[in-house]
């Protein structure tokens, strides 16, 4: 069986962005697409939170993020999931402002997701909160999904 991997929004936003000018960016868009050929070694998913935050901005840019999402399932979102986002607020694990990034936890977490892939480095690949997002699924009684970056998962070309 293959690892699953929960999509986050700022995975399909760099791997069909136009090439950028700065730096940092231009190389999460390159380990990104790199990563991306590899993702058959995956078993990816979305949610409809990851479609909706697709679809905003830019429409050209925006249809070409829903091409790429095309054909990944998507997880569901039940109440199990409002009451995890409840527990990452309520407990500082994440802050207020960061409610979207909450539901991304929560949906990866409650379908049991092996990781969570983004480039969301303020508020979830983050050294210094991911340990409270650990601490408040385990709480819920759930195994929090180890959330990365396409650079943490890439796997060795054999």
């Amino acid at each position: 069986m293959k690892p699953s991997v929960y999509i986050e929004t700022t995975i399909v936003s760099y791997l069909v962005a136009d090439p950028s000018k700065d730096v940092v960016q231009a190389a999460h868009q390159t380990v990104t697409r790199d990563w991306w050929t590899r993702r058959g070694r995956f078993e990816l998913f979305v949610s409809a939170a990851v479609v909706a935050e697709a679809r905003r901005g830019d429409a050209a840019q925006a249809a070409r993020r829903l091409a790429a999402l095309s054909g990944i399932p998507l997880l569901s979102a039940g109440a199990q999931v409002g009451s995890l986002v409840r527990i990452l607020l309520r407990t500082g694990a994440l802050p207020a402002r960061a409610r979207g990034d909450a539901v991304h936890v929560a949906i990866a977490a409650v379908n049991g997701t092996d990781y969570l892939l983004t480039w969301n480095l303020r508020h979830l690949a983050n050294a210094s909160i991911r340990g409270r997002i650990d601490t408040a699924c385990r709480q819920a009684g759930l195994v929090p999904p180890i959330i990365c970056t396409p650079e943490e998962l890439m796997e060795p070309e054999s």
